[in-house]
């Protein structure tokens, strides 16, 4: 939860300093894809297993989710985007219920009709600029949310199916390192690393690094129903520190989003 939180506030530091979010996306890979193979490989933990080809269709899915998340930033308020882009966890819930038959209680019910409720009292001023919505930053986060919720249900297929935590991360970074530089390449006809992108990157990597690999070990014990949204509470850190640091506009509404998706939370915790 804190570092997916802290993540978020990374992209918006890299999106305000000018760094484009295909090449912050490329360098954030090249980081994190060595690293987490490396890690795999010393603990012990690198099977390379049929079912971590799973791994490899989600960083494929979080690809075009991150890249379209940090893409809604240049135009999106962070505190208004990284709780939408968070609120994916509806979409994993209810698909986990559906095709993995994981049971559905009256609390995850109403945690789902919370959720809904957060999503459409956070869709407040895009940037803080009052009556004034960014369209096309907002379909931007709305992609990014379907797809990183595909992206959480193909983690627990995976896991279901015998990968190995660290192999599935492992299996993810692969595939998304292949193509966010192959992203960067066909945009820029080139390879051209921003000079002042290595040190977000790397923050960026180490942050998602102990995201992914707790979520996967907790994915591994746990239902995706459950676990998915409690990691996601990271949004709600994020929108305070976004507002703190970045001077962005806290309102009654986002409050009250906030608080609301606080509730719906504490329901899929308990559920």
């Amino acid at each position: 939860m804190l570092c997916f939180g802290v993540s978020d506030l990374i992209y918006k530091r890299g999106a305000t300093a000018g760094i484009e979010a295909g090449d912050f996306l490329m360098l954030q890979a090249w980081i994190f894809c060595p690293g987490v193979t490396l890690y795999a490989w010393l603990s012990g933990n690198l099977d390379l297993h049929l079912s971590a080809l799973w791994g490899a269709l989600a960083g494929a899915f979080l690809f075009v989710a991150l890249y379209n998340f940090t893409q809604s930033l240049h135009g999106g308020a962070v505190s208004t985007n990284a709780p939408i882009f968070r609120l994916n966890f509806t979409v994993t819930a209810a698909l986990a219920i559906l095709i993995l038959h994981e049971s559905l209680t009256v609390p995850k019910a109403i945690a789902l009709a919370c959720a809904l409720l957060a999503v459409w009292l956070l869709l407040a001023e895009a940037g803080g600029k009052r009556g004034k919505l960014d369209f096309a930053s907002l379909g931007r986060v709305l992609l990014a949310t379907v797809m990183m919720a595909l992206t959480n249900l193909f983690y627990k297929i995976g896991l279901q199916q015998g990968a190995v935590p660290e192999t599935m991360v492992a299996a993810q970074a692969w595939t998304f390192c292949t193509l966010a530089t192959l992203f960067g390449f066909l945009r820029e006809g080139r390879i051209w690393i921003p000079p002042r992108g290595w040190s977000y990157a790397a923050l960026a990597a180490l942050g998602l690094f102990g995201a992914f690999v707790l979520l996967m070990h907790a994915l591994a014990l746990g239902p995706a129903s459950v676990l998915v949204p409690v990691a996601q509470m990271s949004f709600v850190i994020t929108a305070l520190f976004g507002t703190a640091i970045f001077r962005e506009r806290l309102d009654f509404r986002k409050c009250a989003g906030l608080a609301v998706a606080v509730v719906a939370l504490a329901l899929f915790a308990i559920s």
